[in-house]
């Protein structure tokens, strides 16, 4: 059973799934303007809730922080920039693959 965990690069603007301490899966993301920063830390997936619809995509997976997510979006052009108020932006195909992969409880670690 893996041991599924996520690390996301605010500088690279990328989302690393690891397993264990080998990276699986990478993902381009959007994350937060200056003013609406992408809060740094450990944090963990405390709920999911699929086709929230809007500009969060086709998945929201809720963050310990509240009001933080990562979610997909209805503007592909914004992965890879500073575009949202704080959220981690992903592809609707590649927010769903996460989704399938890490359960509620995996931790999050969101580093600049």
């Amino acid at each position: 059973m893996p041991n599924y965990r996520i690390i996301v690069d605010l500088s690279d603007r990328r989302l690393y799934l690891l397993d264990g301490d080998a990276v699986v899966r990478s993902f381009p993301v959007g994350i937060g303007r200056i003013a609406a920063a992408t809060p740094t830390g450990r944090l963990h997936i405390v709920n999911k809730s699929p086709n929230p619809g809007g500009p969060f995509g086709v998945m929201w997976m809720g963050l310990s922080k509240p009001h933080y997510g990562i979610h997909g979006t209805n503007d592909p052009s914004s992965i890879g920039k500073m575009v949202s108020h704080g959220c981690i932006r992903m592809y609707n195909q590649d927010v769903l693959a996460l989704s399938r992969l890490v359960p509620v409880g995996t931790s999050v670690t969101i580093r600049n």
